[in-house]
Order: C-alpha cells, then sequence, then structure tokens
C-alpha cells in the first residue's frame, strides 16, 4: 500500500514532489523548461499539439501563422539572448526558419525528454500548501484523464491562438464568404475574389497585399489611422535604428519618427489613408513596406469602420459600399485561460506583477504574456530567468522571499511603458522592451541580492 498512487476523488494522484508543470512548448514554454531545468527544478511539459513551435508551427490547428508569414522584428531584437539565430539567415526570418531554430534550442538544451506532447492540461487548481492540482487528457482521445500534483505551474499557451470575433451587425445575413485570419494560410483563396479585409494590424496590413497581388480588387477597413513603419530605415531594419534611440526622451523620439516618415513616405492621407489619431509607440507598431505601395498603385482601396453587412454589400461609417466575395476579419487574437478558474489571475484582463505573476498565488506564474514593442524571445527569456530564481528563493530562503511578495498586489497595476498607450482590449499587456526590461533586471537583482 505505501507504493500505491494517492487519489483525489476517483482519480489517481502523482505527487511529482518539487517539479514544476510547464503548460505549452512554444517559445515560451521552451524557454521556461530551458531556464527551469538549469536551475535544478524536474519539469514536465504539456502541449496539445505533436510537435513543438506552438503559434510558429503552421501543422498545428491553431497556429496563426500563414504560408508568407515573416517575423517584423529583426534576427538580434527576437533571439534568444543565449541562443543566437543563424549569422546567414536574412534579417527577417521566415516562420519556417523559426520553426527549425525551435527545433534546434529544444536539441541543444535537451528539452524534448520533459514534454508530453499531444496532452492538454483540462484544469489546473490550487491545493494545500501552495501546490497544484493538474488535471491532463491525450489531446486526441484514446487515453484517461490523470491528475498530478506539482510544485508550481507556469502557464506559457500563448496569447495568439483564439481569434477575437466582432458583433458586426448585420453580418449573418451576408451572402458571401467571411473567414477569420486564424484560418487563412495561402493567398491562393484570395485569387479572382473581390476581397474585403478588416484589421489595421500586422496580420491585416499582410492580408491586404496580398490580396493587391492575387485578388480582382482589395478594399482594407480599419478603425483608425495608423504609423506604418517600413522594415528598413537608413538601410538598416527599423527596429535596430528605434533601439539605438531609446536613450532620447519619448517625446524627442515620437518627433524623431513622425520626421523621418514624414520625409521617406510623406504624407499618408495624400493615398486616401486615414490621419493617425495617436502618437507613433501609443499604438502596437505596424511595420509594413508595401501597404502603402499598393495604395499608391490602387490595388487596395482604404475604407473606414464598418457600418453594417448587407446581403451582397457592405456598408462604412463614411457612407461608401464595397460588395466582396470574400471577407477577412483580421481583428486579432484574445489571450485565454480554459484549464484556470477565471480568479485566479484576477480580473479580465488578468492582473499580473510585470505580466508574470498571480499576486494570491505565488507558485504561479504566466509566461510570454507580453505585446512588445521588439521582438518578444528576448524578454521570455528573462521573464522565465526570473520564475526559475523567484522559485528557488522560495525554497533557498522564504523570509526573503515573502518581502519581496509582499508588494506583489500592488504592482500588479503598473504598467510597463512610458507612452500613453491606446486604452483597447487589445494593448492591455503592451510594453516597452526596454522598460520592462529594466524591471525584470530590476527584479533579477531582488532575487539575488
Amino acid at each position: 500500500m505505501a507504493n500505491a498512487p494517492r487519489r483525489w476523488h476517483s482519480v489517481p494522484v502523482d505527487d511529482r514532489g518539487n517539479a514544476v508543470c510547464v503548460i505549452g512548448a512554444g517559445s515560451s514554454g521552451l524557454a521556461a523548461v530551458k531556464n527551469l531545468l538549469e536551475h535544478g527544478f524536474a519539469v514536465d511539459c504539456y502541449d496539445r499539439e505533436t510537435g513543438i513551435g506552438g503559434a510558429w508551427n503552421i501543422r498545428h490547428d491553431r497556429s496563426p501563422v500563414y504560408s508568407s508569414t515573416h517575423l517584423i522584428s529583426s534576427k538580434p531584437m527576437t533571439q534568444f539572448p543565449d541562443f543566437p539565430l543563424p549569422d546567414h539567415w536574412p534579417d527577417y526570418p521566415h516562420h519556417s526558419q523559426l520553426l527549425a531554430y525551435f527545433e534546434r534550442y529544444a536539441d541543444h538544451f535537451g528539452l524534448r525528454e520533459h514534454i508530453w506532447f499531444g496532452t492538454e492540461v483540462v484544469s489546473a487548481d490550487p491545493i494545500e500548501n501552495d501546490r497544484w492540482r493538474v488535471r491532463v487528457r491525450p489531446s486526441h482521445g484514446g487515453g484517461a484523464e490523470r491528475e498530478l500534483s506539482y510544485a508550481a505551474v507556469v502557464v506559457a499557451n500563448g496569447h495568439n491562438s483564439h481569434p477575437r470575433t466582432p458583433a458586426l451587425p448585420g453580418i449573418e445575413d451576408f451572402r458571401g464568404k467571411v473567414i477569420h485570419s486564424s484560418s487563412y494560410k495561402d493567398a491562393a483563396v484570395l485569387r479572382g475574389k473581390k476581397v474585403l479585409v478588416i484589421g489595421g494590424g500586422n496580420t491585416g496590413c499582410d492580408i491586404a497585399v496580398e490580396a493587391a497581388q492575387q485578388a480582382a480588387g482589395c478594399w482594407h477597413s480599419t478603425r483608425r489611422g495608423y504609423w506604418y513603419a517600413p522594415k528598413y530605415v537608413f538601410g538598416r531594419p527599423a527596429d535596430q535604428v528605434n533601439d539605438a534611440t531609446q536613450w532620447l526622451p519619448l517625446r524627442l523620439r515620437q518627433w524623431a519618427f513622425h520626421r523621418v516618415l514624414r520625409l521617406t513616405v510623406g504624407d499618408l492621407t495624400r493615398f486616401g489613408l486615414r490621419k493617425p489619431d495617436h502618437k507613433v509607440y501609443e499604438t502596437h507598431p505596424i511595420v509594413n513596406s508595401q501597404l502603402v505601395y499598393y495604395v499608391g498603385h490602387g490595388a487596395i482601396t482604404p475604407v473606414t469602420d464598418v457600418k453594417r453587412f448587407n446581403a451582397r454589400t457592405v456598408e462604412f461609417e463614411d457612407g461608401t459600399e464595397a460588395e466582396p466575395d470574400l471577407v477577412v476579419l483580421a481583428t486579432g487574437y484574445a489571450p485565454r485561460f480554459e484549464f484556470l478558474d477565471p480568479g485566479i489571475l484576477g480580473a479580465n484582463p488578468p492582473r499580473l506583477w510585470l505580466h508574470m505573476f498571480a499576486p494570491r498565488h505565488p507558485t504561479l506564474a504566466v509566461a510570454g504574456l507580453v505585446q512588445p514593442d521588439s521582438g518578444q524571445f528576448p524578454l521570455v527569456h528573462w521573464q522565465t530567468q526570473a520564475i526559475a530564481r523567484w522559485l528557488t528563493l522560495r525554497t533557498t530562503n522564504p523570509e526573503r522571499a515573502a518581502q519581496i511578495w509582499a508588494g506583489a498586489a500592488d504592482r500588479a497595476e503598473w504598467r510597463w511603458t512610458k507612452a500613453k498607450v491606446s486604452a483597447t482590449e487589445r494593448h492591455w499587456f503592451e510594453v516597452s522592451h526596454v522598460t520592462y526590461l529594466k524591471a525584470v533586471e530590476s527584479l533579477l537583482k531582488e532575487l539575488t541580492a
């Protein structure tokens, strides 16, 4: 009986001792597994898919990647600090190269043996002594559920897998085809059709550009005007030039950015695009060198926000109409944590210290829940370093850990950008990469002092 499995209700509970459960084997999950292992933790990582890469693996059911997807941040601004992207790769690698990069990362650090592929986490619930009861099952059927208990849980399930679909008046009566960009995989779906793309984010701009080349016509509907940053400025990737100006005051950087765009692209309203109602850095960066080009060549018709759908046509707020065959909703994604009780991460949106730590649950952390103005992987690397060092400190010096944790609830309200970022559903986790990394660096120093 001494070796019989513990039971929680009617399901066996495997006590994993001080092991940490990581949910997701995408970029954030891989970084979490690697950094936890390096700090001496046993790790069980679960991923519902059968391979690594998360959103960057186009074969995965929930991947938002399409065949032409490339990075919009350049290599040095994107790579993990301890695992550089190959020198001979282009400035903006293709998604297939990113997946190869993650494969090499997993092999180099010996991560695969710690990942349970084809296994989804059904629930993660706090139990006594700040431990967690995690229920898992095969993601494609054919097996029984299991319950395991862990010392900590790191959520790394990404935030680009659940499409955000707005309520658009009359769309249920529209007789054309409507898809969300999450199901857009190839420009073949656009060929010969009159296409309306709704959404001014990076995906919406990419698909509008592809429609300009493949479709019979393209309207691009946005709620507001945007700043369209080119991928290159002064012969260098734009994000590298931007990073070199981080020492300047925000207002001076905004002025300089506006000045450069004015000198290179010119007045966007001359192309029929709407004038931005905000300063640069106050929304998530839109990086696209081709949108204005195709607008200027008449291949994309910019239109305002949708007023309503009719059976055959779409009306816009400015009174114009379009008659599309295909509507692509490039309206983004929303973070989802179906395996957690809604109250665990706080309100909606979650209230997390440094977008990582849940103030009421010191052994629960979230990795990758940031939307930076640069590449994300460096931030995730240092996030997961902080998570590993925090969990270590709880064991080695609980009194010091309690002192640090005392202000966690207050700090959950802090923002990590100096810009007046728009208060939209999309931007609540927008961060300035420099401001954020300085805050994580400060925490790392606290944890090792």
